[in-house]
């Protein structure tokens, strides 16, 4: 973790304890193809400082193998864990802002036990929740239960788009992950989008003169 990382409970209420705070954090927000998806991770609070010399961090700043790694460590040592998702077509008909929240309340509802307070990471409290929230900018940073949540999305939603490559040869989504690339962006340019691409995402790139390469 960061040296900056603070511990767990300073983002707990007065009455939470460690087996029922959730944290929550999602990925492919960004994307220009496939779903969303967010993952729920209650940690028991022996956890902590094994997943920390582990290496448990924001998901960004570990190699995939690093993060296949720790992605069973994570699930072994956890009280519960659960995902969810946003389609695409869902995604297109509510924006992805809230095609996020809905990835993040479709995995919370999955939890099977009762949960006094989740810690979601960014800046916005998860509506239609009526869970209590701390928000944690840079939260996948600085506290172990989100940064265990983004290693878990991340994961699951990698091994889903190399799954979805098979499907979709030509347009590299092993090696992108669905991120909008110069690679990808070619693609969509010589191939045209597929069923999972998101249309909301791809109207300038796709009002381009043909002509133009990005590379």
């Amino acid at each position: 973790m960061s040296p900056k990382t603070r511990l767990d409970t300073d983002f707990f209420g007065p009455d939470d304890r460690w087996q029922t705070v959730a944290g929550v954090d999602e990925v492919g927000r960004g994307c220009l193809f496939g779903p969303v998806v967010a993952a729920v991770v209650v940690l028991p609070e022996a956890a902590i400082a094994p997943l920390q010399r582990a290496g448990v961090t924001d998901s960004k700043q570990l190699s995939k193998q690093r993060r296949e790694q720790l992605y069973p460590l994570i699930c072994e040592t956890a009280e519960a864990v659960a995902w969810g998702l946003s389609s695409v077509a869902e995604i297109e008909r509510w924006n992805i802002l809230q095609a996020t929240f809905l990835a993040m309340r479709r995995a919370l509802t999955k939890i099977d036990r009762p949960l006094s307070r989740c810690l979601i990471d960014g800046n916005q409290r998860l509506p239609k929740v009526s869970l209590a929230q701390t928000s944690v900018v840079q939260g996948d940073r600085h506290c172990v239960t989100i940064a265990a949540a983004s290693i878990l999305a991340k994961v699951w939603r990698d091994r889903l788009l190399e799954r979805l490559d098979d499907r979709y040869p030509g347009y590299g989504l092993c090696q992108h992950k669905g991120y909008g690339t110069a690679q990808h962006r070619q693609a969509i340019l010589q191939l045209g989008p597929t069923p999972l691409h998101r249309s909301r995402f791809l109207r300038s790139l796709l009002q381009q003169p043909k002509q133009i390469s990005l590379f």
